[in-house]
């Protein structure tokens, strides 16, 4: 990826929480607890799970800033949506951790010099290294993967209620 594109990413990633809260803001509130299927998550489920893997996404860039050639731990979302029973975590306190989390993080991309964005970490599920551009690919469509999900869940909601 070339600067160029690294600073369009970086402006995109700066940009994802106020697309998420714009699509939440389209959603009633009485919907955020529908499922659209068993085993399926609420647009409430999926906020908590996005605030967290924002979480553990703001520590894996400043283990590539601070720690080049050492290694990510891996977290398995499911196992994290059901014994952190997320369906009764709040969502107001899970969209603060996020809109803080991609603040603290993307300002922190703007400062970062060129030769830190050459850094690399091992992660467990990646044969190749873990590099900046792949976390900025990652966590730079995180909300709009989830943004998707959250229409999709709106949509069964709407259905199921016509």
């Amino acid at each position: 990826m070339n600067e160029d594109e690294r600073k369009k990413k970086i402006e995109e990633y700066g940009g994802g929480f106020e697309l998420f809260s714009s699509t939440l803001a389209g959603m009633p509130r009485e919907m955020w607890e529908f499922k659209p299927a068993p085993g399926e998550w609420s647009v409430h489920e999926v906020i908590v799970h996005v605030a967290d893997s924002e979480s553990i996404g703001a520590f894996r860039l400043r283990k590539l800033v601070v720690e080049p050639g050492g290694t990510l731990t891996t977290y398995e979302e499911a196992k994290w949506a059901e014994a952190l029973d997320y369906q009764n975590q709040s969502v107001d306190d899970a969209l603060q951790i996020l809109k803080l989390t991609r603040q603290t993080t993307y300002r922190l991309l703007k400062t970062l010099s060129d030769a830190v964005f050459m850094h690399s970490v091992v992660h467990p599920d990646y044969e190749e290294p873990y590099t900046f551009d792949l976390w900025l690919d990652i966590y730079t469509r995180h909300i709009p993967d989830h943004i998707e999900q959250l229409k999709k869940i709106h949509r069964a909601w709407v259905d199921q209620n016509k």
